[in-house]
This record gives C-alpha cells, sequence and structure tokens, in this order.
C-alpha cells in the first residue's frame, strides 16, 4: 500500500485534514499541538491527545509543539510540567525545541486587548459577580 493510500484510509483526523491538503485549503504546513495544563499528571486520554497529534503531525511533514496552558499559576507546578515531558517522552514523541508556555504570550494578549478596547470592539465587564 502506497503511503497516499495509508493516508486516506486513515482515522477521520487523517482523512479532513487530507481534504483541506487536496483541496488546497492549507497555505502553510501542518502544526499540531498537545495543551496541558501544567496542574496534575497526565492520563490515558492525554496519551491519545498526543499520539493523535503527533502522529498527524509526522504523517503529513508538520510540526508538534507542546504548549502548556500556565495562564493560571495559583494551581500550577513545575513538577507537572517536568513529568508531563518526561511521560511524552517516555511514549516515544519528542517535541525537541518546541515547547511552549501560553504566560510567554500574557503581554501580547492584553496589548491586542487594550487595542481592542480603545477601538470599541471589547470592553470590560465591572459588574460584580
Amino acid at each position: 500500500m502506497s503511503d497516499d493510500k495509508a493516508i486516506i484510509n486513515g482515522n477521520f483526523i487523517e482523512r479532513l485534514i487530507q481534504e483541506d491538503i487536496d483541496n488546497g485549503t492549507f497555505s502553510r504546513p501542518i502544526c499540531t499541538r498537545f495543551p496541558p495544563e501544567p496542574n496534575g499528571y497526565l492520563h490515558i486520554g492525554s496519551a491519545y491527545a498526543i499520539y493523535t497529534n503527533y502522529m498527524a503531525a509526522q504523517k503529513f511533514n508538520g510540526t508538534f509543539h507542546l504548549r502548556f496552558d500556565d495562564t493560571n499559576p495559583l494551581k500550577e507546578d513545575i513538577e507537572y510540567v517536568n513529568a508531563i515531558i518526561e511521560d511524552i517522552n517516555w511514549l516515544g514523541y519528542n517535541p525537541g525545541d518546541r515547547i511552549f508556555y501560553g504566560s510567554d504570550y500574557s503581554d501580547e494578549i492584553f496589548n491586542a486587548a487594550i487595542t481592542l478596547i480603545n477601538k470599541g470592539k471589547a470592553y470590560v465587564c465591572d459588574l460584580t459577580p
């Protein structure tokens, strides 16, 4: 079976990606991500999500990003960051230098929000809970 046939006969996610490629929907390489919150250890569902995203990136010559959603510092711990990276490597998937943190973009997101507020496209709700 050729590689093209394997992709066509793959899971529904791979079939959708292939359809988008065939239709010219994508204008750049495929990029997938696994976005855990570093507030606990991974579970079997995490392994499935990692596998699905990593393998889709591999099959379509794309990249896989590990992007920690670390925007709630009261619940997060470096212990979980390290454990998640270790688990992903144990599963056989190496994100390499493609490890990112949501908090890295906090200033950019804040500035975008201010811009939208100043343009009248967003507002800050000041009602009590």
